[in-house]
């Protein structure tokens, strides 16, 4: 594991970038010996050399340029908001400091915080007392109800998660070149993904490493796309969101979906031919929850028409729910046509034919647009992208092109 001294760090790339320990020195303001007792320490940490050292200067090792990329890519992300609340800041942060805000802006609580972490409360408060000291003002307002971060807090807390999160990819990537299965890929998953895309891909993945640890989290769209932006997942596979949400991330479309309404084989409608929207309307129905796309059209279907909606709504997006819903009363579902292929296959529900003009949803990958995978997150996403070639209509079939952020997998 890296060590994380955010100190030792900037020194590495400062010899990576001058080619000198003593220019490196020099730009820091330090003696030679402790730049390269830095890099020593950082070396060990890393698992080998970083440099070859020759009479022209400090080079770069295979190893080393993994680093720099990586740790150039922290800093990026990193120094900017550091900057903003004290130039300073940036050469005396440590990585306890930021783990300690990022704690503090999670919990609003310096006891709840230290206890996350399993330190003392005053190291925490210390820790952020010398951030604040630095910086020349307060990052929390102390209320009755907790501690509530400035803005400068909150974006200095996200900068730090993701900074955080290349050197994690820094130890995959340093791992890989030495064969070895280092880091989690974590994927955030919505319903449709879960049921049909995702498990070809996963299987796939299995196939070509075995060992490489995956975790597929599931959650409403709003909570998982939370987890992308702060870096605790890698990507988001389920239907895209139009318009984008917020600028930070890149959707890609993988293929094009449509909807469908279903019921058990012996319902009431099954096989009826005059299945208007008015007659519809009438039913009970087990349906995706409001605010996403599926329950968007299912809303717009009726509205089109002139018709109020249904009153009587279950409000659930697994298809395994729905089925299970169909099968024991007089209900209906609307849900991804492809969600549904497989329970209608099996003979255990059926597809209503009703005549609707149901507008093609993309189905695709979430990414921060800041990301860049590893190998192994690489060949995920390229699964990925061949499960999906066999599904639904290609991106260039349908919707317009502007729809979504273009973005390349």
């Amino acid at each position: 594991m890296i060590a994380r001294n955010l100190r030792h760090l900037r020194l590495f790339l400062a010899v990576s970038d001058m080619g000198s320990v003593t220019l490196a020195a020099g730009r820091y303001n330090i003696t030679q010996p402790a730049v390269t007792q830095a890099v020593a320490k950082l070396e060990v940490s890393a698992g080998g050399t970083l440099f070859d050292r020759t009479r022209q200067g400090f080079f770069p090792t295979a190893r080393g340029k993994i680093l720099a990329g990586r740790t150039r890519r922290a800093f990026a992300t990193l120094d900017p908001p550091l900057t903003e609340l004290s130039p300073r800041l940036r050469l005396v942060t440590s990585h306890a400091q930021l783990t300690a805000l990022i704690r503090v802006c999670e919990t609003e609580n310096f006891s709840l915080a230290a206890r996350s972490m399993g330190l003392a409360q005053p190291t925490v408060h210390r820790a952020i007392s010398q951030l604040e000291q630095e910086a020349g003002r307060p990052l929390f307002q102390r209320t009755a109800f907790g501690l509530v971060a400035s803005r400068a807090a909150r974006e200095l807390a996200q900068a730090a998660r993701l900074a955080f999160r290349e050197l994690e990819q820094a130890e995959a990537e340093l791992a890989e070149a030495e064969g070895r299965e280092v880091g989690t890929i974590v994927i955030g998953a919505l319903p449709m993904a879960r049921s049909v895309l995702l498990p070809g891909a996963l299987a796939a993945f299995r196939a070509q490493r075995p060992t490489h640890p995956v975790h597929v989290t599931d959650g409403r769209y709003d909570e998982l796309l939370t987890g992308l932006r702060r870096g605790d997942i890698d990507l988001i596979v389920g239907a895209l969101r139009d318009p984008q949400p917020i600028r930070d991330i890149v959707q890609t479309t993988l293929f094009q979906d449509s909807m469908a309404i279903l019921a058990r084989n012996d319902h009431p409608l099954a096989g009826a031919a005059d299945l208007t929207p008015a007659r519809l309307a009438q039913q009970q129905w087990v349906v995706p929850r409001q605010g996403t796309p599926a329950r968007a059209q299912f809303d717009g279907f009726f509205a089109e028409a002139g018709v109020a909606p249904p009153v009587s709504i279950i409000e659930a997006g697994s298809i395994l729910l729905m089925r299970e819903m169909l099968t024991r009363g007089d209900f209906l579902g609307c849900i991804s046509d492809l969600q549904a292929v497989a329970e209608i296959r099996h003979g255990l529900i059926c597809r209503l034919p009703v005549a609707a003009s149901w507008a093609l949803r993309p189905i695709g990958v979430t990414t921060r647009s800041s990301w860049k995978p590893t190998r192994a997150q690489q060949l995920m996403l390229d699964l990925l992208q061949q499960e999906a070639a066999g599904l639904g209509r290609p991106q260039d079939e349908a919707a317009p092109k502007d729809d979504h952020k273009a973005g390349r997998l």
